[in-house]
């Protein structure tokens, strides 16, 4: 998730660089990208701090107009997305990670994947592979990180547990494209030029120095933890990000496509701005279990 939706990246699906002498630019409408952001990190603040089971909502929400963002992109392909019975399935995996054991989530998965093969038998026999292998990444890559975030916010102390993971993801994107704007005018060392083109290691470096601090401050603040483990959260939070980030991109390249949708001004589609949060889920979910009795 890019908190104010700027990422020089994708100005050019194709991979390329920008012309010469224009520096890094957004490529997008900043006063637009802010206050969406704003609205969207508000709205995700109001139901984390007062009825937090409606925070499920807000995300399921989320979740639907991404699954149809994906659906929509993989179509330019001609791959035909199951997209049901992995909504129905999603549905099912999320409410168990709230309020059931880890078992009925994998159980909810399985049952999912067996919609899944008899769903496309209705599609004739060609693509069925393909479009079977869609389903499932889809319910992999949406709904079933996401229940690393319906795990989370179970506890008593839920919302403010999710609360930190939101925030360290998006200073990791804050702090990587202020560095990146800065530190990255000229000489920049390119990161993954042929994925991400605008995204270098003194955006990384940013990220990295925003985010640890972060943690180390929202750890014994929220949670009554220690400020090194918000540390080690921290890294692993920047690192998570910038794979999650990185890998959305790829999908994109793939795909020959600069944004997933374009419902929210200034940012693209949804997908486009939970890239981050998707994979970061599971790598917080894992540490704050592991370091918070």
């Amino acid at each position: 998730m890019s908190a104010v939706g700027t990422k020089p990246e994708d100005n050019n699906p194709d991979g390329g660089t920008p012309a010469p002498g224009k520096g890094i630019r957004t490529g997008r409408n900043l006063p637009a990208a802010i206050g969406v952001g704003a609205a969207l990190g508000g709205l995700a603040l109001l139901t984390l701090l007062t009825v937090k089971a409606t925070f499920l909502l807000y995300m399921g929400a989320a979740l639907a107009v991404a699954l149809k963002e994906l659906h929509d992109a993989l179509r330019t392909r001609e791959i035909r997305l199951p997209v049901i019975p992995v909504a129905l399935g999603g549905a099912a995996m999320l409410t168990s990670a709230y309020w059931a054991a880890g078992g009925a989530v994998t159980a909810a998965f399985a049952l999912t994947v067996v919609a899944i093969l008899g769903w496309r038998l209705f599609g004739g026999t060609a693509g069925y592979v393909r479009d079977v292998t869609a389903g499932v990444f889809a319910l992999a890559y949406l709904p079933l990180l996401c229940c690393a975030v319906a795990a989370m916010l179970a506890p008593p102390d839920g919302g403010k547990r999710v609360l930190t993971f939101i925030i360290l993801t998006i200073c990791s994107d804050i702090g990587g494209y202020f560095a990146g704007i800065t530190l990255g005018r000229s000489g920049a060392h390119k990161l993954a030029p042929a994925i991400s083109p605008n995204k270098t290691w003194e955006g990384l470096a940013g990220s990295a120095v925003t985010t640890i601090a972060a943690g180390a401050v929202l750890l014994p603040t929220l949670l009554h933890g220690h400020w090194w483990a918000g540390a080690v959260i921290g890294v692993a939070a920047v690192a998570a990000a910038v794979l999650g980030d990185l890998a959305e991109s790829m999908i994109k390249r793939d795909l020959a496509i600069k944004d997933m949708g374009s419902l929210l001004p200034g940012h693209g589609g949804i997908l486009d701005r939970i890239d981050s949060l998707l994979v970061c889920a599971p790598v917080v979910w894992l540490l704050l279990t592991a370091f918070l009795r």
